[in-house]
């Protein structure tokens, strides 16, 4: 009976211990509104949205370290327009054309957290990537920010470690 019930004590400890690493998007207000990546140990994430001045697609790459931290690396867009960034307004970054547009790459900018907020026309989605080769990213795998949070709605991404139960109990991407 003791070991019944010891294996029942560890079993519960286990799927309560926070060993699942996410993208956690949520609710700024209502943290317990959010939703978790699919992909259980991220690695990368894109943000992409729609231009206001250009109207084209920028895609904004985001890697993640081993202690959680979110690094922009990598931003691919079509033509310029105001809040483009320059490549020479950070130190080390690199300009090129590719097949698809522009690409700034090295930004190296590093975040504990990113917020930012559900936008009425940019159509924002974020999509898990490869981190190594995020140029190869599924598309497919895009999903719109709109279709989880209202527009306008502050939201939080940030790497966490959950529980298991909390995985599987929330909505994923």
């Amino acid at each position: 009976m003791k070991k019944i019930l010891l294996l029942i004590v560890l079993a519960l400890l286990a799927v309560n211990l926070p060993v699942v690493r996410v993208l956690s998007i949520s609710n700024r207000k209502n943290r317990s509104e959010r939703i978790y990546s699919r992909a259980a140990f991220v690695q990368g994430f894109a943000i992409s949205y729609t231009h206001s001045v250009n109207k084209g697609r920028v895609h904004d790459f985001y890697r993640v370290s081993q202690n959680g931290e979110i690094e922009l690396f990598m931003t691919r867009f079509v033509s310029y327009g105001a809040g483009i960034p320059e490549p020479t307004e950070t130190e080390g970054a690199t300009f090129r054309i590719s097949e698809t547009g522009y690409v700034i790459e090295n930004v190296h900018r590093v975040l504990p957290r990113l917020v930012m907020a559900v936008g009425v026309v940019a159509e924002h989605s974020v999509m898990v990537t490869n981190a190594d080769s995020p140029l190869e990213t599924d598309f497919s795998r895009e999903f719109f920010l709109k279709d989880f949070f209202k527009p306008q709605t502050s939201l939080v991404f940030e790497v966490k470690r959950v529980s298991v139960i909390n995985y599987f109990m929330t909505k994923k991407i």
